[in-house]
């Protein structure tokens, strides 16, 4: 079965969406059932006991980010020796996986290990969704799913924009150790993006970093500090206070995820892309983050759509087809002919 035909499990920040294996004749359709859950909005929904743990005592970037944004589910797969390769490791989902995949789907998955610098073994998956693709996706996923959880969706998509998809678990997530924190989430990243540079040779001005949610914080670190080929921050947020206190006007000293003051140093061109009726990260977070961002292209608000469901629509991959065939190559354009005109000036 062709992977262009199924329906795709998408990152759901708060709970996994519970999807059936149907073909889908609709090759553009990716399909989500979003459940409710207890913790739905637990970023911004937080308790008068829960606050004032939070920032008391002395208030640090650690204890919001620990509050604010974890929520590591059971894992949903395992790496494993392979039994006809003793160099190679192979992927081993559990039953809790969105899909059971056939052989064929399986070898389209590669697994292995990266080691931060804050010395966790960070589990990574690349995707070979398309033999030859466009650009390279550096996926960092929502705050509570693994690997085996994003699979289908990384699978479905990338087959669909024509992209290779790797992406890793942050520590305390899936096989990764450790434990999650913000300061691991920069390390997490980082030893991802110089695993997918070293072992597969893919150059900067081919890999997009895409951030979803919790994602979008490592995302933009990592922008702030190389250039590349392009970044998308799917429902990006301003910082951890300004999620709790939508009032808060200023980055604190004890404030965790400070996107806001980052992005301003991204020399990629960049997507945002954001739910007016988002309940857990406030629309308002990913419109600031577009103003912010000095090279950001026509973003993609999506009205009426939450935190979840954002890839119902069909804007979504509509938005991702043009940015990528139409967007990056004019942005390429305007470059290379910035750079001859200084260099005849």
């Amino acid at each position: 079965m062709s992977s262009i035909s199924r329906q795709a499990s998408l990152p759901n920040e708060t709970n996994v969406a519970n999807t059936n294996n149907n073909n889908n004749n609709n090759n553009d359709n990716i399909v989500i059932e979003a459940t409710s859950s207890p913790n739905a909005q637990k970023m911004n929904g937080l308790t008068l006991s829960e606050l004032c743990c939070l920032f008391c005592c002395p208030p640090c970037p650690a204890r919001i980010a620990a509050k604010l944004a974890f929520l590591p589910p059971e894992p949903t797969y395992t790496i494993i020796p392979d039994d006809n390769h003793s160099s190679k490791l192979t992927l081993k989902f559990s039953e809790r996986a969105d899909w059971q995949y056939t052989q064929r789907e399986l070898e389209c998955f590669e697994v292995q290990y990266a080691q931060s610098s804050r010395g966790n073994r960070i589990a990574c998956m690349y995707v070979r969704a398309t033999a030859n693709p466009k650009y390279t996706l550096l996926f960092s996923h929502g705050n509570a799913v693994d690997l085996g959880q994003m699979s289908s969706f990384y699978l479905g998509l990338g087959t669909r924009i024509n992209c290779n998809i790797f992406s890793y678990d942050y520590s305390g997530y899936g096989a990764s150790t450790g434990k999650p924190s913000e300061k691991n989430l920069y390390a997490d990243i980082n030893a991802a993006w110089l695993t997918l540079r070293s072992k597969y040779g893919v150059s900067p001005d081919k890999i997009i970093l895409y951030g979803q949610s919790i994602g979008t914080v490592p995302t933009v670190d990592l922008a702030s500090r190389y250039e590349l080929g392009a970044v998308i921050l799917h429902s990006p947020l301003m910082s951890g206070m300004r999620v709790a206190f939508p009032n808060t006007k200023r980055t604190w000293f004890f404030d965790a995820f400070p996107s806001i003051d980052k992005v301003p140093k991204i020399n990629s061109p960049v997507l945002v892309i954001h739910g007016t009726e988002d309940e857990v990260i406030d629309f308002s977070h990913g419109l600031a983050i577009y103003e912010r961002c000095p090279h950001a292209v026509e973003p993609l608000w999506v009205e009426g759509a939450g935190h979840n469901d954002i890839e119902l629509y069909c804007q979504y991959l509509e938005r991702l087809k043009k940015f990528i065939s139409v967007d990056l190559p004019a942005s390429g354009s305007t470059a290379a002919s910035t750079t001859t005109t200084t260099n005849q000036s």
